[in-house]
């Protein structure tokens, strides 16, 4: 069953195109007002004019400070406030250790990881200012659990949402809001099957306890879930969405 989410304004990260994308077409048919944030102007705009309920697009790069303010003044400014944030853009890279260089750390560190910090900080500012009893669902990934291979940047900032959703939930828990994770498994993203990781769905699909290749539509439910007010009770919690890859 659908959860009711009328009248709640989301805010969701990259979604453009891939998970983003069917996270927000997800809470928009479960009633929410969605802000497609996207460094992708074009593509966030086309989906935001599919959604209804009157979403709109901001082009936002999350891990640019003034970028990241500006977005959020533009969600006061058209939809007064914001209930519930899904950090969802990310940097997916495929590179060996030996090629990891400092340069492209950082950068993995700054979207992935830092990005998430600024959109938390922001919103959950803005969700205590207005006494709103918000939810934060940070897009994490199992490859925290698995050390997935040319990934060492990646895996590295996303064990690092996964602690910080754990000690956000604990400073945020006392003005009754929520946060909390989904670890993906491999999924046929576009920047997925763009890149060497579309040749690893084999490998996985072994490994996975059902069988099939991950969709973006797969992950959608269990944010959809964690940003409901039936989730009130739940936080400081990651919930592996993976086809049982990982069971833990």
């Amino acid at each position: 069953m659908a959860s009711n989410l009328s009248g709640k304004v989301a805010i969701v990260t990259g979604a453009a195109q891939g998970i983003g994308r069917a996270i927000a077409e997800r809470l928009a048919e479960d009633g929410a007002r969605i802000v497609v944030a996207d460094i992708k102007a074009d593509g966030a705009a086309s989906v935001a004019a599919g959604l209804g309920h009157d979403s709109f697009a901001v082009a936002c790069d999350v891990s640019d400070p003034a970028a990241v303010t500006a977005l959020h003044e533009a969600v006061v400014a058209r939809a007064g406030g914001v209930d519930i944030l899904v950090n969802n853009a990310a940097i997916v890279p495929f590179i060996a250790w030996d090629e990891v260089d400092l340069a492209h750390w950082q950068r993995i560190m700054a979207v992935n990881l830092t990005g998430t910090f600024l959109m938390a900080r922001a919103s959950s500012d803005l969700m205590r200012r207005d006494a709103r009893r918000g939810r934060i669902v940070n897009i994490c990934s199992n490859t925290i659990f698995a050390g997935t291979p040319n990934m060492a940047a990646y895996v590295a900032a996303k064990g690092g949402v996964f602690g910080f959703t754990r000690a956000l939930a604990t400073e945020l828990g006392k003005h009754g809001i929520t946060v909390n994770a989904v670890t993906p498994g491999l999924t046929a993203s576009d920047g997925v099957m763009a890149s060497p990781h579309a040749q690893a769905f084999g490998f996985v699909e072994m490994l996975q306890a059902i069988p099939g290749q991950g969709q973006p539509r797969d992950i959608a439910p269990a944010v959809a879930f964690l940003a409901s007010d039936e989730a009130h009770w739940i936080t400081g919690q990651t919930l592996n969405v993976d086809g049982g890859m990982v069971r833990w």
